[in-house]
């Protein structure tokens, strides 16, 4: 029989957050989980690109160890770089 490991898969929104604890077999990589995980019987239409396992980004490929946790990361709404320039010409024009 094949071995089980316990794993979380997580996934926020900004007004709700998912967390489910799944048993995989021992060998199984990240998008394996995620393709047999309830996030996707919750959200069927999710496009997952980046993936993380306890805050550090991972490829799909990924094999999981038990106890891990798999976070779904959403796209950016702007570049960072981009949400600081903002910043510092409203600063600018503040300053006036």
């Amino acid at each position: 029989m094949d071995e089980m490991i316990q794993i979380e898969v997580a996934y926020a929104l900004e007004d709700v957050q998912y967390l489910f604890t799944e048993s995989v077999k021992a060998g199984t990589t990240v998008i394996e989980a995620l393709n047999n995980s309830k996030l996707l019987t919750e959200l069927p239409g999710l496009v997952i690109d980046k993936v993380g396992i306890f805050g550090k980004l991972v490829t799909h490929d990924t094999v999981l160890r038990e106890g891990d946790r798999i976070e779904v990361y959403r796209p950016l709404k702007v570049d960072p770089r981009e949400r600081r320039r903002q910043q510092v010409e409203e600063e600018r024009k503040a300053a006036k």
